[in-house]
């Protein structure tokens, strides 16, 4: 009989920290930030700047003057990853005092308010993103064409694919699937759409090193990606007409950006690898239903936020094998 059997200290440290890996993350996240450059020139910088110095002042000051904590979190690197994926959610023509707003609900409301890095129930960069739609969806929702490199507020506007997957879905006059870009531009990010989710080959270059640096593990990112890929395929099948191919849906939008950055953030996502795969099947699931019979032309923010609300609940019912368990005999 094999016994489980733990030494005296010193131990060996694997070398991973909260720290390293947030550093992880922002590498990773680091081609998708150059493409957004690339194409959306002064608006993508303004937009990532403000969002990251709004989020570490806030995650500074409520931490002193609100918690009266002693020693500060913002070196960490977390306030640094939240403060770039809300950029990354965002036009690249948005107000500075709207994006500040996102910055204080996204830490104050979706971090800070629960006690800080580990305690929040939901991913905060998403909780400021929803937060933003839903009170300025106007702005929220007009998209600057790419190109426009010296641009900012004032940056000509043009239509989303997803937008177009929308108005082809309700019957809006003079839409159709002929105006989508092509999959070549939906790879290297040649389209509008937030300024961190247009190109998927520079996500899937961030997922390639994290994956590398076993910052993340595949069940999330892969169980997303294969049920959209299945399921939109299915709808697919059933009226090419009315729904746009699986593989618009998963190169258009903040799929990629949704599955590889913030469904695996570590404190809202799901500890055990069956429980990931659970987690990620009902967001893409969730996804797509959002896609072609909801309101809004994406799901993703919602779909992951909802995921997250169930999170503890998964984590109740599927738990990982607890160490010296005797398998029970059938």
């Amino acid at each position: 009989m094999n016994k489980l059997i733990v030494s005296l200290s010193p131990h060996v440290h694997s070398g991973d920290s909260v720290k390293k890996n947030m550093y992880g993350v922002l590498i990773a996240l680091l081609p998708a930030f150059i493409v957004s450059l690339c194409f959306f020139g002064l608006g993508a910088l303004i937009v990532t700047a403000t969002s990251v110095l709004a989020c570490l002042f806030f995650e500074w000051a409520i931490g002193k003057f609100l918690l009266k904590k002693e020693t500060t979190t913002i070196t960490d690197g977390s306030a640094i990853v939240t403060g770039v994926l809300l950029a990354f959610n965002l036009p690249s023509n948005l107000p500075i005092w709207i994006i500040i707003l996102g910055a204080l609900f996204a830490i104050g409301v979706g971090k800070m308010s629960f006690g800080g890095l580990g305690c929040n129930p939901f991913n905060p960069a998403l909780l400021g993103r929803v937060f933003l739609l839903l009170s300025f969806p106007v702005q929220m929702t007009t998209w600057p064409a790419v190109g426009q490199l010296t641009a900012y507020t004032d940056a000509t506007t043009a239509a989303t694919p997803l937008g177009i997957m929308k108005g082809v879905i309700n019957g809006a006059p003079g839409v159709s699937f002929d105006q989508l870009p092509d999959a070549f531009a939906l790879l290297i990010g040649q389209n509008g759409g937030c300024l961190g989710e247009v190109s998927a080959l520079a996500l899937l270059i961030g997922l390639a090193y994290m994956l590398w640096k076993k910052v993340i593990t595949w069940h999330i990112p892969v169980s997303i990606l294969v049920t959209v890929f299945v399921f939109a395929g299915i709808m697919h099948l059933v009226n090419p007409a009315l729904y746009a191919s699986p593989v618009t849906h998963l190169m258009a939008g903040g799929l990629m950006l949704g599955a590889i950055f913030m469904a695996t953030d570590y404190v809202s996502s799901p500890m055990s690898h069956k429980g990931m795969l659970i987690y990620g099947v009902c967001i893409g699931l969730l996804t797509v239903i959002i896609r072609l019979f909801g309101a809004y032309p994406e799901g993703m923010s919602f779909a992951i936020l909802i995921m997250n609300a169930f999170t503890p609940l998964i984590n109740t019912y599927v738990k990982p094998k607890r160490f010296g368990e005797v398998a029970k005999k059938k």
